[in-house]
């Protein structure tokens, strides 16, 4: 019998696929889900299986209660986390609609930014292509959120990180962050994010996009490393600039790639 997800698993196993591909993971060290908003489920990864291993089959699918309905293996340990993420951000808000993947990696750079608890300041048009903004970093959980259920508490960390970022934060910004709805960084524009201690996470409308965020996002934080090693005095790059290369890939008006009839 033909498995009524059959594309949704397999949009998500060829993603998380690409994390290796991308050089973005070792062994097991990370995980991509692929969002279905109209059914209100997700394929995820299964827990400790190896990338060139995974299998179609091997995808599980649960819906936004966290309950299994199709799948035999035990899921990613990060799913609790994807889970509070697809709530918060795929389901209502500014970005309702616009988040259909989350890829979680361990890759070196943006790890390194996160072990060291540190925000990526927006130093460049690289950067400023694929989001206004600095890249926040959650700061690390309580003793009591780690005891609790520390997955998914990771993910209401990022979401309060959204919120509420750091009163520091602001410093590794150009443009002046203002409020929309109930987010300072709005989750679609700003489509990854740092765990102080842990790594990054990133999404996108779909489980590739999400990946593809997850790399850029890696290039992003080594690009950043190097410039502070080159000038410690680096300033974040001129509003101007970050505005201009924003828009013109985001913007209502943007013109960069080519239109629908190409």
């Amino acid at each position: 019998m033909k498995s009524p997800y059959k594309e949704l698993k397999e949009e998500a196993l060829l993603a998380n696929k690409e994390i290796p591909a991308r050089g973005l993971a070792m062994y097991t060290w990370g995980n991509v889900s692929a969002f279905d908003a109209a059914r209100g489920v997700f394929a995820i990864k299964p827990s400790g299986v190896e990338y060139d291993k995974l299998q179609i089959d091997d995808m599980v699918v649960l819906d936004l209660d966290g309950k299994c309905v199709e799948g035999t293996l035990r899921p990613s340990s990060d799913t609790p986390t994807h889970l509070v993420l697809y709530r918060a951000f795929a389901l209502e808000g500014e970005s309702k609609g616009k988040v259909g993947g989350i890829t979680h990696t361990h890759s070196t750079f943006a790890t390194a930014w996160a072990q060291a608890q540190r925000s990526i300041p927006i130093f460049g048009t690289t950067h400023a292509d694929h989001s206004p903004n600095g890249v926040v970093c959650a700061p690390v959980l309580s003793a009591e959120a780690v005891a609790g259920d520390y997955e998914a508490e990771t993910g209401k960390a990022i979401v309060e990180a959204f919120k509420n970022p750091p009163k520091d934060f602001a410093k590794c910004c150009s443009l002046p962050l203002k409020k929309r709805g109930e987010w300072m960084l709005v989750p679609h524009e700003n489509p990854f994010v740092l765990v102080a201690g842990h790594g990054p996470f990133a999404w996108g409308e779909n489980a590739h996009k999400s990946v593809y965020n997850a790399a850029v996002l890696e290039e992003v934080a080594k690009m950043a490393f190097i410039s502070l090693s080159v000038n410690p005095h680096t300033n974040p790059l001129a509003s101007y600039v970050v505005d201009k290369h924003y828009q013109r890939k985001h913007g209502k008006n943007a013109y960069y790639g080519q239109s629908v009839s190409h």
